[in-house]
């Protein structure tokens, strides 16, 4: 009988893959009737991407964040962000959201996963943010998103420069993005620096490659223009786990920090390092604009500007800058999503599955409380009497076999005991003499008796134990099926 409560963790994950599992079958039959119209088809992208977010979040609270084996955070999937340190990977996330929000400074400053899902909303609505460890909270300020970034890095990683693979969930609600789930990733080094730990450069290299291994990841790697892209880690880490470049978005920044007289059209039109997506230039902020806070949505017009009149990129600057990029991602991950539909319901049945049966063998929850916890153990042993009682008098198998232990295995057992021989008056007379002698007795010879009497038990010992012995193995039988009626029940 299982008496300890069942984990919460295990009814929420039932109760929450078989809303999943549902709104996927919903979904696919939705989105199959409105397939033939643009307009409901971006309806349905919005509606699909939210549905990850949902499944992101709630795989994050219970635990599941990517390791050992398939999970289903595993199975979604992802935009991964990745670069080196100083590569330009922070102000592009901030040129596609459109605010300042992540922290900034020298050195390892993305500690733990940033999972960064983005909601596009109605023009005139307020931007805001919310984070899965504090839901109720609402950050209008984004210079408070930034500092509650590396508060909450700070509570799991410490004051000190380790990393921790467990994600920061940020969903930002603007009109100026577009539905899309980016992961920020620590930014790749080669050396450790003062106050890092020693294994710090294989440990975030262990990190990212935990997740731009896994087949349904998008890599977006991050490459700064003014440094030869053969040496760009970003790329060098793509080529190793994507060779064919399927899922490798690349990305280049700082083209404006170029020296004069140079371009990057050969790496932009792909001719130095092909991929199976298009390339895309990037033109952030500069310094002095991050010094100024000159505003986001002003900087992504001067960037496209910047393309439209550029004499070296003029030819493709509808297909530049941040706001290209996210529209981008945001239509691939919608196609990527609707592909592996299947493959992620079929994970998410073969879960649900997997905790119902684990669900069964725990038996029934118990509650918080101590009374409650005294009555559901008093009820169940109230059970567990009940359905034993029905089986040694209830006309159900077992008091039966006790029965006939005593009824035939043990009279036939004594049967065979040699009392004849034992009881015989030459015994008895061989018995008395050598334990009294010779010596008159008034009653009875007392000793002799005695000594007729112990040995005469002892030929009972062995059929009295096999029949204990019976007796006990019936009976604990009976307690395990009980126990299992009991469970049932």
């Amino acid at each position: 009988m299982c008496c300890a409560p069942v984990p919460n963790i295990i009814v929420k994950v039932v109760v929450y893959q078989s809303y999943i599992s549902w709104s996927f079958f919903l979904f696919i039959q939705q989105s199959l009737r409105k397939e033939e119209e643009e307009e409901e088809k971006m309806a349905t992208m919005e509606s699909l991407i939210g549905l990850v977010n949902r499944i992101q979040r709630a795989c994050t609270v219970l635990g599941d964040h990517g390791g050992e084996g398939m999970s289903l955070w595993e199975a979604l999937p992802s935009v991964a962000v990745v670069g080196g340190q100083s590569s330009g990977k922070s102000s592009v996330l901030e040129s596609v959201v459109g605010r300042d929000f992540l922290p900034r400074g020298s050195g390892i400053v993305t500690r733990r996963p940033l999972v960064l899902q983005l909601h596009k909303t109605e023009q005139g609505q307020a931007e805001y943010g919310e984070f899965l460890h504090a839901p109720r909270k609402r950050f209008n300020d984004f210079a408070a998103v930034r500092k509650e970034i590396q508060d909450e890095t700070d509570r799991i990683t410490g004051k000190s420069k380790h990393i921790s693979n467990i994600p920061i969930h940020l969903s930002i609600y603007s009109p100026n993005v577009v539905n899309l789930t980016l992961i920020d990733l620590p930014g790749m080094t080669k050396v450790a620096t003062e106050g890092q730990p020693e294994t710090i450069v294989e440990d975030i290299d262990n990190m990212v490659r935990s997740y731009v291994e896994k087949p349904n990841c998008i890599i977006l790697a991050i490459s700064p223009a003014n440094q030869d892209i053969a040496t760009s880690d970003a790329i060098k880490l793509a080529r190793e786990v994507d060779p064919s470049g399927e899922r490798t978005f690349g990305v280049l920044t700082k083209l404006d920090l170029m020296d004069k007289g140079t371009n990057a059209l050969d790496v932009l039109e792909g001719r130095s390092y092909r991929l199976q997506h298009p390339w895309v230039g990037i033109v952030n902020r500069s310094q002095a604009d991050i010094n100024k806070n000159v505003d986001m949505i002003a900087a992504r017009r001067r960037e496209q500007e910047y393309f439209e009149s550029s004499p070296d990129y003029g030819h493709m600057a509808n297909k530049m800058g941040s706001e290209y990029l996210a529209k981008l991602l945001s239509k691939h991950l919608e196609t990527v999503i609707r592909q592996r539909i299947p493959s992620i319901i079929a994970l998410i049945n073969k879960t649900i599955d997997e905790l119902e049966a684990e669900l069964d063998r725990l038996g029934r929850p118990i509650g918080g409380e101590s009374g409650a916890q005294l009555y559901t153990i008093l009820e169940m042993c109230r059970a567990f009497d009940r359905v034993f009682k029905e089986h040694l008098d209830g006309g159900r198998p077992g008091g039966d076999r006790i029965y006939l232990v005593f009824d035939n295995q043990l009279p036939a057992a004594l049967k065979k005991l040699p009392f004849d021989r034992h009881l015989s008056l030459q015994n008895v007379r061989k018995v008395v003499s050598e334990a009294d002698g010779y010596q008159p007795h008034l009653i009875a010879p007392e000793q002799g008796y005695r000594r007729l009497i112990d040995s005469s038990l002892s030929f009972f010992k062995g059929p009295a134990e096999a029949s204990v012995d019976a007796v006990h193995f019936v009976l604990k039988e009976l307690v395990r099926k009980s126990i299992a009626e009991t469970e049932k029940k």
